[in-house]
């Protein structure tokens, strides 16, 4: 089998048809010795029902750019767009899931669901409707066996199923997912990753999500946009993964093509990006935690 040389553009080509557009984005936080800069000029244009993962060392800034996508944090410069309409708060048409699930210890994963979808469709469905809504989406993930426990009757696995379905039942444009699986075992991880492409093949959602998986990457995404190192860290490369779908993970463990593509994000990884000395990236990502931590912008925790 012949491989094909792996496309990666850089973000002032692109051309895809946008449903989502990120154009010039920076933000700075401040520090008690002066402006952090954690993004600079960060430019992207997302399609609607495409798979994007972004991917990059720690400190480079990918959960503030979810965090912007979010509208939990506003851009210092630049700004974002959704069909058409500025983001500048939180909202559901735009779901976040956490790699901490946030369900509320005190509620069932069905009245975790709930509460979201009362809060996007109230006066809009019948509480029939709203029932039948719950379960689907719960049933979705494969949790209707569980609807009725608590989390802290569940393994984390299911746990992140709940904040998935409870995030979808928003019936949101774009799904946000900040290493949703990070905390899993690797069993977990996988099933929970061909869930999520059989449910986003089904609903064709526009999905976000920031992973330091490769392989997880490759298999999950349309394309990759890896970040440069910070501070000021932007959009470094972005990798074309031309993949057919349905992805099978065991097929795939051989397949020229997917590992080209695994090569590739390696190489901008441990290559382009090579840390410098990993003393200077570690006060990198701890002066990107300490910014964040002390900004008084917004950071309301959004439904998912």
């Amino acid at each position: 089998m012949s491989i094909q040389t792996a496309s990666i553009q850089t973000v002032s080509i692109q051309t895809v048809s946008k449903q989502l557009e990120l154009t010039g984005v920076s933000i700075e936080f401040p520090t008690p010795t002066g402006a952090f800069k954690a993004l600079d000029n960060v430019n992207l244009k997302i399609a609607k029902g495409e798979f994007v993962s972004l991917i990059g060392h720690s400190g480079c800034g990918k959960s503030t750019v979810l965090n912007i996508v979010a509208g939990l944090y506003k851009a210092t410069a630049g700004g974002v767009v959704l069909d058409g309409k500025e983001v500048d708060e939180p909202g559901p048409e735009r779901a976040v899931v956490f790699q901490n699930h946030s369900l509320l210890p005190w509620l069932s994963a069905y009245e975790n669901v709930e509460l979201a979808v009362k809060q996007v469709f109230k006066g809009k469905k019948s509480r029939a409707e709203m029932k039948a809504w719950i379960e689907h989406n719960l049933e979705l993930v494969h949790m209707t066996h569980a609807m009725h426990k608590r989390p802290g009757e569940i393994s984390g696995g299911m746990k992140q199923r709940v904040g998935i379905a409870r995030a979808l039942a928003m019936e949101p444009k774009v799904l946000l997912m900040d290493e949703p699986f990070g905390a899993l075992d690797a069993l977990t991880r996988a099933h929970l990753q061909d869930s999520l492409m059989e449910i986003q093949k089904d609903l064709n959602n526009t999905v976000i999500m920031i992973t330091h998986d490769v392989d997880e990457a490759v298999l999950l995404s349309d394309r990759i946009v890896m970040m440069t190192n910070g501070p000021a860290a932007t959009v470094g490369e972005i990798l074309d993964v031309e993949l057919a779908r349905p992805r099978n993970r065991i097929a795939l463990a051989d397949d020229p093509q997917y590992n080209h593509y695994r090569h590739q994000v390696l190489s901008f990884l441990y290559e382009k990006q090579r840390k410098v000395e990993d003393i200077d990236q570690h006060r990198s990502a701890k002066r990107v935690e300490e910014a964040e931590a002390e900004t008084e912008l917004p950071k309301k925790q959004a439904q998912g």
